[in-house]
């Protein structure tokens, strides 16, 4: 089995509203890249380490019950993320992860930006938006 990872621009989105609207300046944009991000299936959301989280200082939801490999337990959830990766981007919450971990790029995120893992090639495949072809499904 093949292990497939991306490179991924997370920034803080209350960040780029301030910034459209002309409260800070563009180059105030709390916004961070991210090589070699698993992609993980077996993840329902973008995970992120807590000094990833705390450099966007990203907004806290509250908590959520997990489960992973090694048990239950809950988990903080924060909002407003912005996540690119391979061209698409989106919004999404995200999970926080012990500082120093691997970040994790969900199913979620993956579905709703058209993103399949090719685990034989170990790469990330973009699907096409457009046509009969298209990911996207009213």
């Amino acid at each position: 089995m093949g292990r497939v990872t991306a490179t991924i621009t997370v920034t803080n989105e209350v960040d780029k509203m301030l910034a459209e609207r002309g409260f800070i300046l563009a180059e105030q944009i709390r916004s961070v890249t991210i090589d070699n991000v698993l992609v993980d299936t077996g993840a329902t959301r973008l995970c992120l380490p807590a000094d990833i989280i705390a450099q966007l200082s990203l907004t806290l939801v509250g908590e959520i019950d997990g489960h992973t490999a090694i048990g239950s337990r809950k988990f903080r959830l924060f909002k407003n993320v912005g996540l690119a990766v391979a061209g698409r981007e989106g919004r999404y919450d995200c999970v926080e992860l012990p500082a120093g971990e691997e970040p994790l790029l969900g199913l979620v995120p993956l579905e709703d930006l058209g993103l399949e893992p090719d685990l034989r090639n170990q790469r990330l495949n973009v699907l096409p938006a457009e046509g009969n072809q298209s990911y996207i499904r009213v």
